[in-house]
């Protein structure tokens, strides 16, 4: 999803709240003005302090009107969508504030106000829109927030395609390359521009692609985090969620790995700032004293700043409580970082308790004494809230490993990249490090493809009681 589509979506609701109260203020205003109370006197007098109060309200119950109306897709709506949905809307609105007027004897208005706020309630909003649209076609035009996508396919369609992204910017795509045919010798190409970042979607545009290579294109799509388009008349796999498009006439349809996009995606990061912000003041009395037990046993630095592989790939440095004597600490923070990790690779060996390209040490003689306590209640784990709130990480996903881990990762493990790593997941909650890491895998891919704030919030809850049960901590 574009990271455009996305901000401009989580600006609407605040944005008609504010327009939704310049809308009630300005009726309020035109009413109680020296020119209309010259025409019309006043029969009741409305006080300010009461009308805002009961406009903020009402714009709440606008929004909510506005949500059910469906104005607060990521993808755009034409316009002729928009004023219908808002004129629906804003009329339900009204009725409300009607009824509640009806009803209600403490409440006072006037018949004006009312006829004011319902014309100014469809007009704001739809001015607020428009501007809106014209800013993001401005940026489109310019070539800000393009995604790039190579187009698969020897057909009409494809060059038809192709053409019309390449002559229509607004439509934010920049067509990389036209290919006719999918092989092996394509997929290093479009390997090498992923990694140059010039690819993020791939659209097959021919019918007549056999389904093993459709199905390879797939795979490779989901392994690198590429999103996977089709004509509708490419093949009749079945997908779970997918959502469907119009471009120059043709139906495409994107497979959605994940319901972690749209608004999905800003719900969820919403949820990790509130609930992080919220676990890190509570847990800040326990980092300070076991960074102070940490600093008097061996001395500084007390935090670990450990690289991982997040979200499609991309590095992160992971902050953990130092739980390992310094003389065998890895990483560019330490002096013997090379030497101690060979001493690891030998420990790996010896003592390693999973099998896969994920190691764990049991009884790991480098850990300190305060370093087993703390790791054994995952107090170490506290200080990655911070990469929650810096957004390197989210409070539930999968577990982020290292980038020599990540590089022996067959095909079906790298899905798990799809999404940004989390404090905990579903491996915490279901065994931590007793489980294989396939078992892992197959739990991670199925919160990827299943998940809800509700969801996330099981995990959160169930957290601590896998934590205080000690079983699979080492």
């Amino acid at each position: 999803m574009r990271r455009l589509d996305l901000t401009f979506s989580a600006l609407l609701p605040p944005l008609d709240f504010i327009v939704l109260m310049l809308a009630a203020l300005s009726a309020y205003a035109l009413r109680f003005s020296s020119y209309f109370t010259e025409i019309r006197p006043l029969l009741t007098d409305i006080p300010f302090g009461q009308f805002f109060s009961t406009a903020a309200i009402f714009s709440l119950v606008w929004i909510l009107l506005f949500t059910i109306a469906g104005l607060y897709t990521i993808r755009p709506l034409p316009l002729w969508s928009i004023i219908g949905r808002i004129s629906l809307a804003s009329t339900a609105g009204i009725m409300l504030v009607i009824a509640t007027v009806f009803f209600s004897r403490e409440f006072q208005t006037s018949r004006f106000v009312i006829l004011a706020v319902w014309s100014f309630s469809i007009l704001f909003p739809l001015l607020e829109r428009v501007l809106l649209r014209t800013v993001r076609r401005q940026l489109l035009k310019a070539g800000i927030s393009h995604q790039h996508i190579v187009i698969i396919g020897q057909t009409t369609a494809a060059q038809d395609l192709a053409k019309y992204y390449r002559s229509n910017p607004v439509h934010g795509m920049t067509v990389t390359k036209v290919v006719k045919s999918w092989s092996d010798m394509t997929k290093k190409e479009l390997l090498s521009l992923h990694k140059k970042n010039t690819l993020d979607i791939l659209l097959l545009a021919d019918p007549n692609v056999s389904r093993k290579r459709a199905l390879e294109m797939i795979r490779f799509a989901e392994t690198n985090h590429i999103d996977f388009r089709y004509l509708a008349d490419v093949f009749s796999a079945a997908f779970q969620r997918v959502e469907v498009s119009t471009t120059a006439g043709f139906p495409i349809i994107e497979v959605k790995p994940t319901p972690l996009d749209g608004w999905g995606r800003i719900a969820k990061r919403i949820f990790d700032i509130f609930f992080a912000s919220f676990l890190l003041l509570l847990f800040s009395p326990v980092i300070l004293l076991a960074m102070l037990a940490l600093l008097i046993e061996d001395g500084f630095p007390v935090i670990f700043q450990n690289p991982r592989v997040g979200e499609k790939g991309g590095s992160f440095k992971l902050f953990k409580l130092r739980s390992m004597y310094r003389k065998f600490s890895i990483g560019p923070q330490f002096a013997s970082s090379k030497k101690n990790l060979q001493y690891e690779k030998e420990l790996i060996k010896e003592k390693s308790i999973k099998g896969g390209p994920v190691y764990k040490i049991a009884e790991d003689p480098r850990v300190t004494p305060v370093g087993k306590f703390i790791r054994r209640w995952s107090i170490d784990e506290l200080p990655q809230f911070w990469n929650v709130l810096k957004g390197d990480m989210s409070l539930v996903g999968p577990r982020p490993h290292q980038p020599r881990e990540v590089e022996k990762y067959e095909d079906e493990a790298r899905k798990v990249l799809a999404i940004k790593p989390g404090v905990t997941g579903m491996a915490q909650i279901s065994g931590r490090s007793d489980l294989s890491f396939e078992d892992e895998v197959q739990l991670d891919i199925w919160y990827i493809e299943n998940w809800s704030l509700a969801l996330d919030l099981y995990v959160l809850l169930k957290t601590p009681l896998v934590v205080f049960a000690k079983r699979g901590a080492y």
